[in-house]
């Protein structure tokens, strides 16, 4: 059976290991969500998770497999405007497409209408088309907002501006 939790402090090392995985490196291309051609370096540290716990408008879930072992993960802040931030949506590179994703953005949705939030917000890489239609589909709106990727465990191998889109709860 799968189920998504909270994640816990022990839980650091196999979230940062599976993050970097999807989204950097070699095992990224096992699935669709590399960012590798993008950028270089990695996508978060142990320090910068460890972080996310000190800070209560922050939830981190994670999707583990029956084994127990953690195949996905989303950082969900709440924020100004009644808005609920979704961020690195991850899952196993070679698990993709499986209805994790689904599930995991369906998690978000349900805590941002217990927290009384209007929407759901998420950035998206404006040159990655496939990730914005994947988002369309599941009924995210680009808000016509755009902003610079800012990021300290990464450099940029080509300039990248992310887009701002919304999915009303």
């Amino acid at each position: 059976m799968s189920n998504i939790s909270k994640i816990l402090l022990t839980d650091v090392p196999e979230v940062v290991a599976l993050v970097n995985s999807a989204y950097r490196g070699e095992s990224s291309k096992q699935g669709w969500t590399s960012e590798g051609h993008l950028l270089e370096g990695i996508r978060i540290d142990e320090e910068e998770l460890t972080g996310y716990f000190h800070r209560p408008e922050i939830t981190l879930l994670k999707y583990t497999n029956h084994h127990g072992q953690i195949i996905g993960f989303v950082y969900l802040e709440q924020i100004r405007n009644n808005r609920l931030y979704l961020g690195m949506l991850t899952v196993k590179p070679t698990l993709q497409a499986a209805g994790i994703g689904r599930q995991l953005l369906a998690a978000g949705d349900d805590l941002a209408r217990e927290l009384g939030c209007e929407a759901v917000k998420i950035t998206v890489i404006t040159t990655r088309l496939e990730l914005i239609n994947w988002y369309e589909r599941r009924g995210y709106i680009a808000t016509g907002v755009t902003m610079p990727l800012v990021t300290h465990t990464s450099m940029a191998i080509v300039p990248i501006t992310l887009m701002v889109m919304e999915k009303t709860v």
